[in-house]
């Protein structure tokens, strides 16, 4: 198994995911090849909190021009919504985001 900070790349900071963070949703940009069971195990290990449910999703890449008609690929990434229990405290990270 990795190590937590590996498989949890970084957070996505956005309005929507901002927005989500009141309800203990939060979501981050996380190792390809990790799995939900991984995925949890490092929230969990990293924030001290506990989590309830992990959703993942497979982003892929955009095609885009570089230059003068040079077509390329922006690189593909996994996301992984986070939702903590109801007893469990909030990430302090998103806290002043809000």
């Amino acid at each position: 198994m990795a190590i937590a900070y590996d498989i949890i790349i970084r957070p996505i900071i956005t309005e929507r995911g901002m927005a989500a963070a009141a309800d203990k949703k939060y979501v981050f940009e996380v190792a390809k090849d990790a799995g939900k069971v991984e995925i949890k195990k490092a929230v969990e290990e990293i924030f001290g909190v506990k989590v309830a449910s992990v959703n993942t999703l497979n982003v892929p890449g955009k095609e885009k021009r570089m230059g003068a008609g040079r077509p390329g690929m922006t690189r593909s990434w996994k996301k992984a919504y986070i939702q903590l229990t109801d007893d469990s405290k909030s990430i302090e990270f998103f806290e002043g985001m809000v």
